[in-house]
């Protein structure tokens, strides 16, 4: 057996090599290391036994090498042997040299032969994975078409010819369903070595699926004239898409839609239905912001550049469409912008500013216009202006002097301390009175209060005196 399976090799190696892809010289090493723990195994490891290809002959050849030793100190015959009986191999052999006997390979046996052949096996197997697994490796963030088979636990088993993929339920488009036999494609998202072979992970889920799909069907992203800037994705809802062009002559978003949206439709084909907005990127985050939460009008836009956060103001009517269906439209919006984005309306914000600016004007010698000078400079109520420092508050305008920005800072402070001892709520801005016969406005209510209020304290800090 051992005579049949070892015999003819050449024609076995250039098969192998031709069947799997796998370099002739490492189905070589397999089958001679294959055959040298075979030989071990028969013969011990005690033995100095080396195995080598002979290409001339197409035959793995097995060598004992022994020490030729004078017969007088001959002692061992397993790691030696007599000069008389050395001379007969070798003519030219000296005293102390190492001669090589050749061994059968027929006289390995069954048992040796199957270990063998095991060896040979499992190294093939493991220079295919390799193979494999470099393959894919390099073709990894590629877009990659295959056969549905089975699915295991959840997860979408794909054929890709020389191995299989998987998608994973969390890599899926939710509600889509796939049969064994259906083509399908996804994003080669992740190649991994593991003990059975390599794992691929495809994605079908992934924003840089997308970005692909973009880039395979608008041939001004593949030339690189028309850029994409950020993605975000709902799998199988909706998703937005950053563009911009470095040709002034080439509209980025025109590009990505095609003749009668005809590219933009094959996408969201592909993506069962998903709705796609593309937008034009900007480098002012603010204009890029606007875009990504279009088509709703803005009104205006708060910055806070350390916490990377917006408010933006839109009016009344807009704020179901800037917030969209269960917020969708500006979780993308902040995910593609990678600013998080709270969305007010105009009324809202105008009765915050309105709270914001009878809180500021507690503050004692308060006008209205400072008020506003400082809320617009980013302190919302005398507590904020109490925990901020001088050099912040020389900032606002009329306050750049540090005397007067300490003085504002004190006064704040002072109030923060008052409305703590007397352990009174700090007012809050009434609302605008609904009697049509009523001339007061909503400002002059306001001041009215605000004067109330103050009595009350300076009427407390007499009774404490």
């Amino acid at each position: 057996m051992a005579e049949n399976m070892f015999s003819d090799l050449s024609k076995v190696i250039d098969q192998v090599g031709k069947d799997k892809g796998i370099d002739k010289q490492v189905v070589i090493d397999a089958i001679t290391q294959g055959m040298l723990v075979a030989a071990r195994k028969k013969y011990g490891t005690y033995r100095e036994i080396e195995a080598a290809y002979n290409e001339e002959t197409g035959e793995v050849e097995l060598f004992e090498f022994k020490e030729v030793v004078p017969r007088e100190k001959f002692i061992d015959e397993e790691v030696e042997i007599p000069y008389d009986e050395a001379v007969k191999l070798d003519p030219n052999v000296q005293l102390d040299d190492s001669v090589g006997i050749k061994l059968e390979a027929s006289d390995l046996g069954r048992i040796a032969a199957q270990t063998a052949k095991q060896i040979i096996m499992q190294k093939v197997r493991d220079a295919e994975r390799s193979i494999i697994f470099n393959e894919f490796e390099e073709r990894k963030g590629e877009i990659a078409s295959g056969i549905a088979r089975r699915v295991e636990k959840g997860a979408i088993v794909v054929d890709l010819g020389r191995t299989e993929a998987y998608i994973p339920p969390r890599e899926q488009i939710p509600g889509e369903q796939y049969k064994p036999g259906d083509r399908l494609q996804g994003y080669l998202s992740e190649v991994r070595q593991t003990t059975r072979g390599p794992q691929i992970i495809m994605s079908r889920a992934d924003e840089r699926y997308l970005m692909k799909l973009f880039e395979m069907e608008v041939p001004e992203i593949y030339d690189g004239v028309v850029e994409i800037m950020a993605a975000a994705r709902e799998p199988g809802q909706r998703a937005k898409i950053a563009v911009r062009s470095k040709d002034n002559s080439v509209d980025p978003v025109g590009a990505c839609v095609g003749m009668k949206g005809s590219r933009v439709q094959n996408i969201v084909q592909e993506l069962r239905g998903e709705k796609i907005d593309i937008v034009p990127w900007d480098e002012d985050v603010t204009r890029f912001a606007c875009n990504a939460l279009a088509p709703a009008e803005i009104s205006r836009v708060f910055l806070d550049d350390a916490n990377r956060e917006m408010e933006i103001v839109v009016p009344d009517s807009q704020l179901s469409l800037a917030i969209g269906k269960r917020g969708q439209n500006v979780r993308l919006a902040a995910k593609l912008t990678g600013w998080k984005l709270d969305i007010i309306s105009e009324s809202s914000a105008a009765s915050r500013t309105a709270e914001s600016i009878f809180n500021l004007m507690l503050i004692p010698g308060m006008s209205e216009t400072m008020a506003q000078n400082i809320f617009q400079s980013g302190f919302g109520s005398f507590q904020s202006v109490a925990n901020s420092s001088v050099e912040e508050l020389m900032t606002i305008p009329g306050y750049d002097d540090p005397d007067k920005a300490e003085k504002l800072m004190k006064e704040a402070k002072a109030l923060v301390a008052k409305y703590e001892a007397d352990g009174v709520p700090v007012p809050t801005a009434p609302t605008a009175s609904k009697d049509k016969g009523s001339n007061v406005s909503a400002k002059e209510q306001a001041d009215l209060l605000l004067k109330q209020e103050l009595k009350k304290l300076d009427a407390q800090e007499a009774d404490e005196e």
